[in-house]
């Protein structure tokens, strides 16, 4: 068990968590299902997916001076110059299934920058504007976190518009059992409606 009561390994512990969570809305999902756009802008769960991991290979990477073993399968920074949402989809030639195993690996690369390094330990974002560049650990794993936190969101939209898989996350889904859900959106239709 963690213990929340130590900063490092509760923020830690919340990192890895919200890592799981997003791995968990691609369960049971096809090919198609997992690459399917789902809003205007072309979201979709496996790219969500994609953009994670190289976030975080990003941030506990070369933030702090380390290199992921295989920088082949990742998003080069070039890419980004020719299409600026290059870590936003998965191309023909990747798999489900494979960037979840490379998502999972790059988990353990970042896992290994947070237990090697004391929360204080400075790094440097060299994408990030001249001026606030400097970071520390302690700062990233919050940054990370949030914006993982924010992806799982819109992930967990995505999945219950696809098929209404809800929750918090596989063991807790933090959701009432049993609950008339179209009464419930009816009940807030006809409260919002009175606003029309």
């Amino acid at each position: 068990m963690t213990d929340l009561g130590d900063a490092k390994a509760a923020l830690h512990h919340y990192l890895q968590e919200t890592r799981e969570d997003l791995i968990w809305k691609l369960d049971g999902l096809s090919e198609r299902e997992a690459r399917l756009p789902r809003t205007a802008t072309g979201n979709n769960l496996l790219g969500v997916l994609k953009h994670c991991l190289n976030v975080e290979v990003g941030y506990f990477g070369p933030t702090f001076g380390r290199e992921f073993p295989t920088p082949e399968e990742l998003v080069p920074m070039s890419a980004y110059d020719e299409d600026p949402q290059a870590d936003w989809y998965a191309r023909e030639d990747e798999t489900k299934d494979g960037l979840i195993d490379l998502y999972r690996r790059v988990g353990v690369f970042a896992d290994q920058t947070i237990h090697q390094l004391p929360l204080d330990a400075p790094g440097r974002v060299p994408w990030w504007r001249p001026g606030a560049q400097a970071v520390t650990l302690h700062r990233i794993i919050i940054h990370v976190t949030c914006d993982l936190a924010r992806h799982a969101g819109h992930a967990d939209i995505m999945r219950e518009q696809h098929d209404t898989t809800i929750g918090l996350r596989r063991d807790n889904t933090n959701i009432p059992d049993d609950h008339d859900w179209p009464a419930y959106v009816a009940r807030l239709t006809k409260l919002a409606d009175r606003f029309g």
